[in-house]
């Protein structure tokens, strides 16, 4: 029995002694095989090219339209009678938008308008009668002067006392006329308020038949328009960023709705007078710093955005001027302390210094050191030495 039992366990042993040998010569070239995977895997290259360089500003902002038009009711016009536009409308300048009642103010109109009639057909027979006058007065002075004694030069004064009154009594008719006149004017103007209309080309975003009049007019318009022009983008910015940021500068835009999106656009304006609600924040370390408001103008198509939209927006205050760069995980520093790079000529590495420029997030500037179009490596790493042979590499676009 002892026997058998020995037999076991001498089996079980050998088993386990023959699987472990078996995975360690499997592990073992599994791990050669890997090494010589990794060998041959090469290097990452890119090449030397002009790029956008210097410095940008990032600032935050809001989209807007051009322009908006709200309209408010004034309590002294009434009630309104009729509106002749509905939500999401296109409309132009001068096109009506509602209408009050204006049936008191026409009322008031039609009387006036009599009343001038009435004082223009007073004022023409007076100037008949002054015509009649002076044409009796050279009647006398004719007969007067041919001798008829039933006539006199006293005849002649009374007329012209006679002309004269008539006279102011058509300049008081005239002083009437006008004042009639102005009143139709008044009145005509009042007309024409009750007819409110569109002051911009645009659309019309809100229609509010339910607003709670007050004293005072509406806390709310009744009427909300926004121009058809291109969105622009508003916002604030530091003091220390108005030194640099002029109008004309590119801007890039980016929504904050939309993932890996931008547009292009330009800085139309930056004000010169602080914002009235936020000139003053706390900054940095503490210290208040004054905002002023920009205005940016997008020049792509703005279809896509909506009024209120929250986005970033990166000002290039460098201009459009590119220069040789490489990517910033091409760079490394020697023993010496310096900036150098490998370059690959010939499949063998170059370890060159260079003399740095301007910079962004991406790239640094090459002002000497190496030239456009040459390989240089990406991430280079302590194994890589000057006269090293490259046997395969990737180049990266």
């Amino acid at each position: 029995m002892k026997k058998k039992v020995w037999i076991w366990v001498l089996s079980i042993v050998g088993l386990i002694v023959i699987s472990t040998a078996g995975l360690f010569l499997i592990f073992m070239k599994t791990t050669n095989e890997l090494g010589a995977d990794f060998e041959d895997a090469g290097i990452l290259v890119q090449k030397v090219s002009e790029q956008k360089l210097g410095e940008s500003i990032l600032v935050t902002g809001k989209v807007i339209p051009e322009e908006e038009q709200k309209v408010f009711l004034d309590p002294e016009n009434g009630e309104v009678h009729e509106y002749l536009v509905e939500e999401n409308q296109q409309v132009v300048a001068g096109e009506p938008l509602f209408t009050y009642d204006a049936s008191k103010v026409d009322a008031e109109y039609n009387k006036a308008v009599r009343s001038r009639d009435l004082i223009q057909n007073r004022l023409k027979i007076e100037q008949n009668e002054i015509a009649t006058i002076e044409k009796r007065i050279g009647e006398v002075r004719k007969k007067v002067k041919n001798g008829d004694e039933e006539y006199t030069e006293e005849d002649i004064n009374l007329l012209s006392k006679e002309k004269i009154q008539s006279e102011m009594n058509v300049e008081d008719t005239k002083d009437e006329l006008a004042s009639a006149q102005e009143l139709i004017n008044e009145l005509a103007a009042t007309k024409q308020s009750m007819t409110v209309v569109s002051k911009i080309d645009g659309i019309i975003v809100k229609v509010n038949k339910n607003v709670e009049k007050t004293e005072a007019g509406t806390n709310v318009p009744v009427i909300h328009i926004i121009s058809s022009e291109p969105y622009k983008v508003i916002g604030t910015m530091s003091e220390f960023d108005t030194v640099k940021i002029q109008p004309g500068q590119a801007v890039t835009i980016r929504p904050k709705v939309f993932k890996d999106r931008e547009w292009n656009g330009v800085v139309e304006s930056v004000s010169h007078f602080p914002d009235e609600e936020g000139g003053m924040d706390d900054f940095g370390g503490g210290g208040n710093v004054t905002m002023y408001p920009f205005k940016v103008a997008i020049t792509d198509d703005t279809s896509e955005l909506r009024q209120g939209f929250h986005v970033s927006l990166e000002v290039n205050v460098s201009g459009d001027e590119k220069a040789l760069a490489i990517p910033h995980m091409a760079l490394t520093i020697d023993e010496e302390g310096l900036e150098c790079v490998y370059v690959l000529v010939d499949g063998f590495l170059e370890k060159r210094n260079v003399q740095l420029g301007e910079m962004n997030d991406e790239f640094i500037g090459i002002v000497e050191g190496v030239a456009d179009g040459e390989l240089i490596v990406i991430m280079p790493d302590e194994s890589m030495h000057d006269g090293m042979e490259v046997t395969f590499y990737d180049e990266v676009e």
